[in-house]
């Protein structure tokens, strides 16, 4: 039937699509520029070098083969903390947090694009803060320094996507072994064997309040954190030799883990609530940032022969949906992103226990970065 849905929603829009190229990601790239004229201030008062923000980054720069204005606009967020001599502003090595790697993706982008051997110091750097990142006894990598024993689903998106582009640029082949090794090590750790789906983290030593003391397990399956782990594994095979003898196990935990997904859409919108299995329950909401992951997901997993082709009939109903439920225009008439989670995690200070109420009542960002970014890649994947 999605199939058909499919074939039925692009049969009349082949044509403008073809000729228009991917029309919704061009206008919400420039309703972030738009709003400020550097990446750096958007949304902010105070320059961070952050994961968020270098998600954006990248998701505009796909678009610079478009305009050359997206291209400039990516490189000067990083521009202004890579230093000439190949130092971060900003960067803290000994923080061991695993988020501030994920800017290494742009950094490494911008060495093959221009040879300057600053971006090839800072990627150096950031590599080797994994060489050295504290693990568990297990030896998966800690989310943070700050946070003891505890792996994250969002760790495999923030550093295995630039592990393995920095293993293929450099021939270091070591890395395509001990990337595979966390991607399955959380799959582990953190599925729930009755649903499919996975806890946002898992804390090795049971002592974090928020973790179920038996399996470790957080309580919630968060639709964000499963989405920074799918685009991990999708994002991670782009640079993953295809005849490494892992490939095979990584793709079939995307498969699995979509299918888990699937069971869970929610039937109304075809999207994905902020609580993925409680669909319903008061309080939960269609989450922006989560849905738009699983569609980018969907589109470029189906797109490369990872997922069944059904995959991208979903993928393109779910962007639909996204545009019918999420967005809005504002008073100037750019898009805006809604009902995006602006932020959440688990313990700290305050401490976040992680149970529902929690979730549901973390802030919402209307264009939020981690929205926004995947909402550009997958109108770009699928084309819209």
């Amino acid at each position: 039937m999605l199939a058909c849905l499919f074939a039925a929603c692009n049969t009349a829009d082949n044509s403008r699509k073809e000729k228009a190229g991917p029309v919704w990601a061009t206008r919400m790239a420039d309703a972030v520029m738009h709003a400020s004229d550097s990446l750096v201030y958007y949304q902010r008062d105070n320059p961070k070098y952050e994961y968020d923000f270098a998600f954006l980054a990248s998701a505009i720069d796909r678009l610079g083969d478009k305009d050359k204005k997206y291209s400039d606009y990516a490189r000067a967020y990083i521009d202004y903390f890579v230093r000439e001599d190949g130092s971060i502003k900003g960067y803290k090595y000994s923080d061991f947090n695993i988020d501030r790697v994920r800017p290494g993706l742009n950094i490494l982008r911008l060495y093959q694009q221009t040879g300057e051997e600053k971006y090839r110091t800072a990627a150096d750097t950031l590599a080797a803060q994994m060489r050295e990142h504290p693990r568990t006894r297990s030896n998966g990598f800690w989310h943070k320094k700050i946070y003891p024993w505890q792996m994250w689903l969002d760790g495999i998106y923030m550093a295995h996507p630039f592990l393995t582009a920095y293993a293929k640029e450099f021939n270091q082949e070591e890395w395509y072994d001990k990337v595979a090794f966390q991607i399955k090590l959380i799959y582990e750790k953190t599925r729930d064997p009755e649903t499919g789906l996975l806890y946002h983290g898992w804390d090795e030593s049971r002592e974090q309040a928020w973790c179920n003391p038996e399996t470790g397990q957080s309580q919630h399956f968060w639709s964000r954190a499963m989405g920074w782990y799918l685009m991990g594994i999708v994002d991670v095979l782009d640079n993953f030799p295809e005849d490494h003898p892992e490939r095979g196990d990584l793709i079939k935990i995307l498969y699995e883990t979509s299918e888990a997904l699937l069971e869970v859409r929610d039937k109304e919108t075809g999207l994905w609530y902020q609580v993925l299995d409680m669909g319903g329950k008061e309080g939960n909401y269609i989450e922006g940032s989560g849905s738009s992951m699983f569609t980018y997901t969907f589109a470029k997993a189906a797109k490369k022969g990872y997922l069944p082709e059904k995959y991208l009939g979903i993928a393109e109903a779910s962007f639909d949906s996204i545009l019918k439920v999420l967005v809005v225009e504002d008073k100037e008439g750019y898009p805006v992103l809604t009902n995006v989670c602006g932020a959440a995690g688990l313990g700290g200070n305050p401490y976040r226990m992680g149970d529902y109420d929690y979730y549901i009542n973390e802030k919402k960002v209307n264009n939020d970065r981690k929205g926004v970014a995947p909402f550009i890649l997958a109108a770009i994947e699928l084309d819209r």
